[in-house]
């Protein structure tokens, strides 16, 4: 099963629009962090959950290390609000693995921009669709980066860190290599 957060369920895809909605840019961190969890806890009890019962593998685009990263380290709110909400409204479900993908900053924002614009040409909509995450500052993106790197140093047997920097070919190449190594599936 494939499934993104924030989202991944009706209330959270409603969620995932508010938060990336350039209106909302006075929306306090607290705030913030708190629609985050909301929309987790919604889509492990809707989504995560039954399908870890039957016995799917479920591959999640996103989990509490990004809020971790970005509401945690971007937006200055600490680790320890983000991990306490994590184990009170997620029953601290974890991972078995968590793939971060390493890549220079600037590049990672320009892709993401990149993605936006094609994606808005292919709905008609607008070119300039930068989320509101996407139009933070350079410092921003670099404190969420330096706190994922801090959880992938913290949880080395979960976390494992793959060098994004070069072309996506090559990067699914590493992915597909470290999953069949983790997995012990045939090549």
């Amino acid at each position: 099963m494939v499934t993104r957060e924030p989202g991944g369920t009706a209330t959270g895809e409603k969620i995932r629009r508010l938060l990336l909605d350039t209106a909302t840019a006075g929306l306090s961190p607290m705030a913030e962090l708190s629609m985050m969890f909301a929309s987790r806890a919604q889509h492990i009890s809707e989504v995560i959950q039954p399908a870890l019962a039957a016995g799917s593998i479920v591959l999640c685009d996103r989990f509490t290390d990004s809020t971790e990263a970005y509401q945690g380290g971007g937006r200055e709110l600490g680790s320890e609000p983000v991990l306490a909400l994590h184990r009170i409204l997620c029953g601290d479900l974890q991972p078995e693995l968590t793939i971060l993908m390493d890549s220079d900053v600037s590049a990672s924002v320009d892709r993401a921009r990149r993605r936006n614009k094609a994606d808005a040409t292919k709905e008609g909509g607008s070119e300039n669709n930068e989320n509101r995450f996407e139009q933070e500052s350079r410092a921003f993106f670099g404190r969420v980066h330096k706190t994922y790197l801090a959880i992938a140093a913290r949880d080395t047997n979960r976390v494992v860190l793959v060098d994004a920097r070069g072309a996506a070919s090559a990067t699914h190449s590493k992915i597909v290599e470290l999953i069949s190594r983790r997995f012990k599936l045939a090549a």
